[in-house]
């Protein structure tokens, strides 16, 4: 039989397929491709420099295990890089370079020296010129579950996240989503998740970036030729954090290269978790390919913290903080301020530093004043509760009628309005609109304010009912 450069090969990765992880072997095997065999020494094709040092500093030993025992002690190995060339319509950008002196190479195998002919090394993260392939996380200590206080409105992200953490990729949370409005834990959550991983799997390559910085990231992979290196260095993470994906909204190239990194780390059993202020169903201008994968784990919702977790919240910022404040001011701060956690801390640490910068007692005229301004300098959120209730004083009808499966057309239409002003004023999703309005779902939601958007334009009486409404939910 005759032995070629391909069956040479073959039989490598036979060796190195029950010698590896199998997702390392996905990763970093499949790809490569025999080309030549001369002499002892065989030619293998890589798609970048990237991958080349990665298999060198990673896989040499085996490799050269396996390429020793199919062509003896004198074996060589010769990486070729090979890379689309984006620009115009050059042949793709080929050099060839010889394996590390630990497998021999002669100097006549090696066609084109190991020089800076080829892109500069693909770590988005390393500044130009630094040669370092170490990943740093990107995460921010400070951020654990131990200071991210479980209540009602965040047990399951809470949850579900310490599950991803004991056993990142190997839940059914993958991808987990994280999604709710401003300021109410996020980030923090995700930055847990990752500080937890890192915690008990040290050897674990976790990467936090947000949406924003991972675009002009793509973008300058783009304009540099280096959108091959820039998809291998997100494919060799093991648990990719991006936040606020949302901002991939009609970013198409974006999208589409986050697709392809997305479809390999999930494949490989690698873990994904992201954050977005709202739910996959009221994602605009995202494609649905990538929609349908958001979907394929866990969407879990932070919800406004109740006044038990407020609390909760307050005094847990005020032990770490070392102070002390009495009981009825935490519950008027707790009380007065609903819907944005990072506010609620930021109300604290004003009252804190009020009472310390000009030496006042801490009173509870003080901490009015301070949530006064607070309030006032702040855009409130109205809540569903809220929006329901002034909608059913506005029909002279109770909640529970609003709520109910009635289907008497001004019951329903009260409803629809409610439906509507929910999602113009709050940052919930339309699921959880739906479940706060007598346990509709998205879908009804989704039809009432096209119909209420669609009466408005069409019945006077019904756009007074609309104008009404917002005058009264904005006062």
């Amino acid at each position: 039989m005759e032995i070629t450069a391909q069956s040479v090969w073959g039989n490598c990765l036979a060796f190195i397929k029950d010698n590896i992880q199998p997702q390392a072997y996905k990763t970093w095997f499949e790809p490569i491709v025999a080309v030549k065999l001369s002499n002892q020494a065989l030619s293998i094709q890589v798609p970048s420099k990237f991958f080349y040092e990665w298999l060198e500093e990673h896989y040499v030993k085996i490799l050269k295990v396996a390429l020793t025992k199919e062509l003896g002690e004198t074996a060589k190995l010769v990486y070729v890089i090979k890379m689309e060339n984006t620009y115009g319509n050059k042949q793709p950008f080929t050099e060839k370079i010889p394996s590390s002196n630990r497998i021999p190479v002669k100097s006549q195998d090696v066609d084109v020296p190991f020089n800076n002919k080829s892109p500069e090394l693909r770590n988005p993260f390393v500044i130009p010129g630094i040669r370092n392939v170490k990943i740093e996380s990107q995460l921010n200590p400070n951020y654990s579950f131990d200071n991210f206080l479980e209540g009602d409105s965040n047990r399951l992200a809470r949850n579900a996240g310490i599950a991803v953490a004991n056993k990142p990729g190997g839940t059914s949370f993958n991808p987990l989503l994280i999604f709710g409005g401003v300021g109410l834990g996020k980030t923090h959550l995700a930055h847990a998740i990752g500080v937890d991983i890192k915690d008990k799997y040290p050897e674990k390559t976790v990467l936090y970036i947000s949406a924003e910085k991972f675009t002009q990231q793509y973008i300058d992979s783009v304009k540099k030729n280096n959108r091959n290196d820039f998809i291998h260095f997100y494919q060799i993470i093991d648990v990719l954090i991006i936040d606020d994906v949302q901002f991939l909204s009609g970013k198409t190239g974006t999208q589409d290269v986050f697709f392809h990194i997305f479809n390999h780390l999930h494949q490989n059993g690698k873990q994904v978790i992201l954050t977005s202020d709202k739910a996959p169903v009221d994602m605009q201008d995202i494609e649905q390919r990538l929609l349908s994968r958001f979907k394929w784990g866990l969407s879990a919702e932070l919800q406004t913290p109740d006044f038990e977790t407020r609390v909760s919240i307050l005094r847990n910022k005020l032990y770490r903080d070392g102070v002390e404040m009495p009981e009825e001011i935490i519950d008027y701060v707790a009380k007065h301020i609903k819907t944005n956690v990072r506010e609620l801390e930021g109300a604290i640490i004003s009252l804190i530093a009020q009472s310390s910068f000009n030496k006042k007692e801490i009173t509870i005229n003080l901490a009015k004043d301070i949530v006064e301004k607070f309030v006032k300098n702040t855009k409130r959120e109205v809540s569903i509760d809220y929006i329901q209730k002034v909608v059913s004083d506005y029909f002279q009808m109770d909640v529970d009628t609003l709520q109910s499966k009635t289907r008497k057309r001004h019951i329903v239409q009260a409803r629809q309005l409610a439906m509507f002003f929910a999602k113009k004023y709050t940052k919930a999703s339309l699921a959880s609109i739906g479940s706060q309005i007598g346990q509709r779902d998205h879908a009804t939601v989704l039809h009432a304010c096209k119909t209420v958007d669609n009466l408005s334009s069409t019945d006077k009486q019904f756009r007074k009912y609309v104008e009404d409404l917002a005058k009264k939910l904005t006062l």
